[in-house]
């Protein structure tokens, strides 16, 4: 229940508002209606009901607050600085300017306290529901009776715009199938877009959509009724067994005379005259930046607070940790980000020389063979299991009413599988969580993985079936452009390993980096290699030389995944001819390229200018390897359906075309 008196309500309200529209006026930029709309609903989340602590933002029992609409950057700011958190008001006055903690949308790492990297309308909300997955499992896996330590909600602020995003909608209906009670969404329902009225574009019922996904649905008719909000919180916290939604209308700009209700108050400054106006409708000062002792005063109680509340679940903690000290030593391992011992216990798997395994099948291997000793490592599919090989193996699939397991079950919903994996890694406490699709289908999620690039975040993404070795099925799934557009997002590692042994080499790999990665595996057999001895280091180090010559080679042939056999082929032809030749392997050029000048050198020596790449995809890219004078054997089209030894014959992806093309090379 609100105890506090309504004009010091007020004040803290404006206080917010007032500092949104002063920042985004004088950075002449950014987005100033949402915080003045919302600002009602925000205080009383943080000031009454947020379990947090601005003097350790990284407790792991706070709730978690996700402002997914980050275009209201200046939102999250204005009660990141006024609770507390190590945000001045010269970072405030500094709002979208360079070397700021203080971006036009918030960025995780840059501001203390905010929770993850939003703007992507759509993928905030997503990623609030992997947050109260990982909850929910960890819950499961830590608390016992008497001690809940792990015990909290995860709350996003969504806007009509979020709830268009079909990565929200997917995200949504899986939180209603796993009835996660701990997820609240506030909807700032303001019925306006950058475009002008909402109805244009959204019609649809909300309440009716939410419900049918199995969602607790609450109203709010009054954005600035902070009772009725306060009560509205404190029923979807009551309500264990679904999600809820808080439906709360508000008024776009609120206060701006002339721009209040309207679009023009969405993207761009009211400006000074309008500041001027809006301030004179909240008996504020004519002054810039302006915080009132008595609302920073009643602000900071959140810094006392939030220092009881962490004290006291530190007790609880320390009287858990004390009856139950392996658990504790899990938990503190984790939070850590650290792999226990014995992760590696059962490798490195070593698959034989000779032998034939698709790279799919050798990678679900790798996959149960390192989560066998990590409890707390999960992840899931998008229907795909059986085709991806990430089950993990004795443990039961999430289900209606069950999110609490290791292996979950998206169903078709790549964009928000991408999401919600990454809003476990965010949540913290999950090791590596990983998701796994067609290769294909990587768009699906593209702007998921590209956040979680973005935000570094220690997430596998596995794909499958990853070239036209796929197939009968065609171009529709054959994927020709999607390895080197991965390659494109910055900080995230790409493998395409060639075999068995680099598969399981990758998964070691990728287990130290401290980035996301993507996986790109064959769905049909591969020979596994010859090269078991040094294949860790050189999967590592991003290339290695995999078969040589006497003395300087003549030709280089590099290679990735399933086409490193060809290049091997080749190889052996070209020496039978007297011709000396390297093969390089490369299964992730990030990794090679983050190396010295001298090991690069060494693999690809400079003075060797006749290279000859292949891979099953879009030759673009690999010039800054093999030169301008190189070769590039790769698949500028769109495949075909046939079987996969017929595409690859014709469209010359075989070892004879290799040869011949390093012997013209030569003879150039």
């Amino acid at each position: 229940m609100i105890q506090t008196s309504e004009d010091l309500q007020k004040l803290a309200i404006n206080t917010i508002r007032t500092l949104s529209i002063d920042a985004v006026q004088q950075a002449n930029s950014g987005h100033p209606g949402l915080p003045m709309g919302a600002a009602a609903m925000a205080y009383t989340l943080w000031q009454y009901h947020l379990r947090h602590n601005p003097r350790n933002p990284a407790w792991p029992n706070r709730d978690r607050f996700v402002l997914s609409a980050g275009h209201g950057s200046m939102l999250i700011y204005s009660l990141l600085h006024l609770a507390g958190y190590d945000l001045s008001l010269d970072e405030l006055k500094n709002f979208r300017q360079w070397g700021s903690k203080t971006p036009g949308h918030p960025e995780r790492h840059d501001a203390p306290g905010v929770e993850m990297t939003t703007g992507p309308l759509g993928q905030g909300g997503a990623s609030a529901v992997g947050m109260a997955l990982a909850e929910a499992y960890l819950a499961r896996l830590f608390n016992r009776p008497g001690h809940e330590i792990v015990d909290h909600f995860t709350y996003a602020l969504v806007s009509d715009g979020d709830l268009m995003e079909g990565v929200c909608m997917e995200a949504s209906a899986l939180a209603g199938h796993w009835k996660l009670g701990k997820l609240i969404f506030l909807y700032d329902s303001n019925d306006i877009t950058l475009d002008g009225e909402a109805q244009m574009t959204f019609t649809e019922d909300i309440a009716a959509r939410y419900g049918a996904w199995g969602w607790h649905v609450l109203h709010v008719a009054d954005g600035n009724d902070t009772t009725a909000i306060d009560d509205a919180i404190r029923t979807a916290q009551a309500t264990a067994d679904q999600p809820s939604i808080i439906i709360i209308k508000t008024v776009i700009g609120y206060g701006s005379p002339n721009k209040a209700g309207t679009s023009k108050a969405h993207g761009s400054p009211l400006g000074a005259e309008e500041i001027q106006q809006t301030k004179a409708y909240y008996g504020w000062p004519d002054e810039a930046f302006h915080v009132p002792d008595a609302a920073l005063d009643h602000w900071r109680e959140a810094v006392t607070r939030g220092a009881a509340q962490e004290s006291r679940w530190e007790a609880d903690f320390n009287a858990w940790a004390a009856a139950h000290p392996d658990l504790a030593a899990l938990w503190r391992r984790v939070w850590a980000g650290e792999l226990p011992d014995d992760w590696d216990a059962d490798l490195p798997l070593t698959f034989a020389a000779g032998d034939s395994i698709a790279t799919r099948s050798a990678s679900g291997k790798a996959l149960n063979a390192i989560a066998a000793h990590i409890p707390t490592m999960i992840g899931g599919d998008a229907d795909l299991a059986g085709s991806t090989s990430t089950l993990l193996s004795g443990n039961p699939s999430t289900g209606p009413g069950q999110p609490a397991e290791r292996n979950l079950r998206f169903g078709v919903r790549e964009h928000g599988m991408g999401a919600i994996v990454n809003g476990l890694a965010l949540h913290g406490g999950i090791t590596r969580p990983y998701s796994a699709t067609f290769l294909a289908f990587s768009d699906y999620m593209r702007p998921a993985v590209r956040l979680g690039a973005l935000m570094r975040l220690p997430v596998a993404y596995v794909f499958t079936h990853d070239s036209i070795g796929l197939g009968e099925d065609g171009p529709t799934h054959q994927p020709v452009e999607h390895v080197m557009s991965l390659r494109t997002i910055p900080n995230l590692y790409v493998f395409r390993p060639a075999d068995a042994n680099e598969t399981a080499a990758a998964w070691v790999t990728a287990m130290s980096l401290k980035s996301p990665v993507a996986f790109a595996f064959t769905r049909q057999n591969l020979p596994v290699l010859d090269h078991a001895e040094h294949v860790q280091s050189g999967v590592a180090h991003g290339a290695y030389t995999l078969a040589d010559c006497e003395g300087t080679p003549h030709v280089i042939l590099m290679a990735t995944g399933s086409e490193v056999h060809i290049a091997l082929e080749a190889h052996a032809a070209l020496m039978a001819d007297g011709v000396k030749s390297r093969v390089v392997s490369m299964p992730c050029w990030e990794l090679f390229d983050a190396q010295d000048a001298t090991y690069k050198e060494s693999v690809l020596p400079s003075h060797v200018t006749a290279r000859i790449s292949i891979e099953a995809g879009v030759t673009l890219g690999w010039q800054k390897y093999t030169g301008s004078s190189g070769v590039n054997f790769g698949v500028d089209r769109f495949g075909a359906s046939a079987p996969y030894q017929t595409i690859y014959e014709h469209f010359g992806l075989t070892a004879a075309n290799v040869a011949a093309a390093a012997h013209r090379l030569l003879s150039n």
